[in-house]
């Protein structure tokens, strides 16, 4: 799984010497998080919403605040931006990817080529639309987990479905995360056809005579709750 399969090419960019009211403004007109900074395109720092939240003036109460917002319009993206911010390249995994956001407490990292130029940015949606696809949530609400001693116990799994008639949609193993050496049980997740209850129940009891059910689960997303208001723009007045 590749960085470049999964990223936003069509990357929104400003030169450096923009001013800061130009990234706030993009901010809220494309309602994204960040914006990477060039130099003649290529690369030298980002700014995201907390950056410039962070460069805005405060609202005390008695404190003559012209002075810091004629300052505050002044600025340039380059004097509030992170220089050089951690990226990663097109042809990295995903995995990678995941690792550096996670490891770095960051939700986006620009997509760079060879030269530093900006081609695209991957961020935590990009991960979760990857995930979804993955676990297959949007073919069949239904799921169950299994641990295995090996994952050449997974034939004997699907022989049950296969005899059963009962299509896989995804089908993954891992080792747990605090397991450190392969006598650790794995597990299988697998995301299943949706039939009659009865061979759901018989699928569910041919399993459990030769695995541990780590979990079963409906999750049926087709009623999903939207959130119920936008999340608060980027204000800085």
């Amino acid at each position: 799984m590749l960085v470049k399969n999964w990223m936003t090419e069509e990357v929104i960019t400003l030169e450096e010497e923009e001013p800061i009211t130009r990234a706030i403004q993009l901010l809220k007109e494309h309602q994204i998080r960040r914006i990477p900074i060039t130099r003649g395109g290529k690369l030298v720092g980002i700014v995201t919403q907390t950056d410039i939240k962070e460069a805005t003036p405060p609202k005390f109460v008695g404190v003559d605040l012209k002075e810091l917002y004629d300052l505050f319009f002044n600025l340039k993206v380059k004097d509030i931006m992170t220089p050089d911010p951690i990226t990663v390249s097109p042809e990295d995994t995903i995995e990678k990817a995941s690792v550096l956001m996670l490891e770095n407490k960051i939700s986006g990292l620009p997509v760079v080529n060879e030269n530093n130029y900006v081609i695209g940015i991957i961020t935590q949606t990009d991960i979760f639309k990857l995930f979804v696809q993955l676990t297959g949530a949007y073919f069949s609400p239904y799921h169950v987990a299994l641990y295995v001693s090996s994952p050449y116990q997974l034939p004997e799994i699907l022989e049950i479905f296969k005899n059963l008639q009962i299509n896989i949609y995804t089908i993954f193993c891992w080792r747990d995360e605090f397991c450190i050496d392969d006598t650790c049980k794995k597990r299988v997740f697998i995301r299943f056809q949706a039939v009659e209850e009865a061979k759901i129940k018989e699928a569910l009891e041919k399993l459990e005579t030769k695995f541990e059910i780590a979990e079963f689960k409906k999750d049926d997303i087709k009623d999903i709750p939207k959130k119920l208001k936008e999340e608060k723009e980027l204000l800085i007045f």
